[in-house]
């Protein structure tokens, strides 16, 4: 039976349901799926159990102003008032030190000397301006908590002021966030909700996209090789062809996946959004600020969109690798080059997210094998122009046309070469042997 005798869609889709319904109703995805969503969860409300630790925790945030009276003012203010507002757990949860290395206290930030700065200005009229330069340990309530601390800080000026002449109108103080180490590093101004949380955002999401194509490629591998081994595929190919087969597997195994995967990102998402109730009811009074903060909805349909193609594309390799060995256990040697591939891409998404963008990032987040890492990294961190995008996903498109064939000739020489250890001459041979 060849390509050309039978349409496609009627036994991939049986194909594709036998592997949908073998997989979901055996004990280990259920124990996997159960056993990943608790993980999934306690990693949502790890930021909460973080904070309950830090309670005991002092953090150092020096104060640079060109008017050293205003820094030592606004050391003193914010040192008292902050410790005092931070319920009195017996030590001192903020140390403010005044610094006068103005050139140099970007550097001594990201470098971890300290937690966090302050940047104090006063302009002409005596509005007092502050921006909290931000290092990686400073989580979204101590922020908060800085702001009002700057804000103490102009209530007690202009009271002075106030006193001194009578009559001056109160100015808000101005208070902007930058990050000093991380994503936008002395970019942009964004808070520091929205950078916490878009870097959390997109670490979570690649390291799962990564885990989501090793795990169900090599289930897709597997399958393949489970049926030569266990002479499966001597009735498979008997009655749909090669190309049915393969893209059946694909479909099939890839939804049982995408079920898992809900699975496991919903109770995530729920614990994310309940994030903040389950602080304050620890005693924790700013909560666990806003874990979504900054994600708008575009970000998850990007992400979707890489999640189907990538593993699409993976999955097509694992197929196409499975039907080349004759044993399981000989197919870890085999799947090794698509996981290095993998690796490899996510290595770069990392370097992406804590860092700038160079040439080779750029570069990477095009390739069709690394842009569901990179692309999708760099949109987290918002350095993506529209057409880079479209080209991303345009590559992706015809790179999944142009292995799905080579997949398919793949799998039809491992049949061809069904019961022996082909060398690559044999391989190659059949790979270009013209169809039935």
């Amino acid at each position: 039976m060849t390509d050309r005798d039978d349409p496609i869609l009627p036994n991939t889709r049986i194909v594709a349901r036998r592997e949908f319904v073998e997989r979901v109703r055996s004990r280990p995805f259920f124990a996997s799926t159960l056993l990943l969503a608790s993980l999934a969860v306690f990693v949502a409300f790890l930021p909460v159990v973080i904070r309950l630790i830090d309670r005991g925790t002092t953090t150092t945030i020096a104060i640079v102003a060109d008017d050293l009276e205003l820094a030592d003012r606004s050391a003193t203010v914010m040192g008292g008032f902050l410790n005092l507002a931070d319920g009195g757990s017996g030590g001192k949860s903020y140390d403010f030190v005044v610094t006068d290395d103005r050139d140099g206290i970007v550097g001594d930030v990201g470098a971890g000397v300290y937690d966090g700065a302050i940047v104090a200005t006063r302009d002409a009229d005596g509005r007092l301006d502050f921006t909290f330069l931000t290092g990686q340990g400073i989580g979204s309530d101590r922020t908060q908590f800085v702001a009002i601390g700057t804000l103490a800080v102009a209530i007690l000026e202009w009271s002075e002021s106030n006193q001194a002449t009578g009559g001056i109108p109160f100015l808000q103080p101005g208070f902007q966030v930058l990050a000093a180490a991380g994503p936008n590093a002395g970019g942009v101004p964004l808070g520091a909700p929205e950078i916490a949380s878009r870097q959390l955002f997109g670490t979570v999401l690649v390291v799962v996209l990564f885990l989501t194509i090793v795990i169900y490629g090599m289930w897709v591998a597997a399958g393949v090789a489970v049926e030569k081994e266990t002479r499966v595929m001597e009735l498979l190919i008997s009655a749909a062809s090669p190309t049915q087969l393969v893209l059946g597997k694909v479909v099939g195994i890839g939804l049982a996946g995408l079920v898992q995967y809900l699975a496991i990102l919903l109770p995530a998402l729920l614990a994310l959004a309940i994030q903040d109730t389950v602080a304050r009811a620890f005693g924790l009074a700013a909560g666990a600020g806003a874990p979504l903060a900054g994600i708008a909805p575009p970000l998850f349909v990007a992400y979707g969109a890489f999640f189907v193609l990538g593993f699409t594309l993976y999955a097509l390799i694992y197929a196409a690798a499975g039907s080349l060995v004759s044993r399981v256990e000989d197919l870890q040697v085999i799947a090794l080059p698509m996981s290095l591939i993998g690796i490899a891409g996510y290595l770069q998404a990392v370097l992406a997210l804590s860092g700038g963008l160079s040439g080779l990032l750029q570069l990477s987040s095009l390739v069709p094998f690394w842009s569901p890492f990179v692309m999708f990294t760099r949109l987290t961190v918002g350095r993506v122009e529209a057409w880079e995008l479209v080209v991303a996903y345009g590559l992706l498109v015809v790179a999944i046309v142009l292995v799905a064939a080579l997949a398919i000739r793949v799998y039809t020489a491992g049949v061809i070469l069904y019961g022996q250890r082909p060398g690559p001459g044999k391989l190659i041979r059949a790979i270009l042997a013209p169809g039935d």
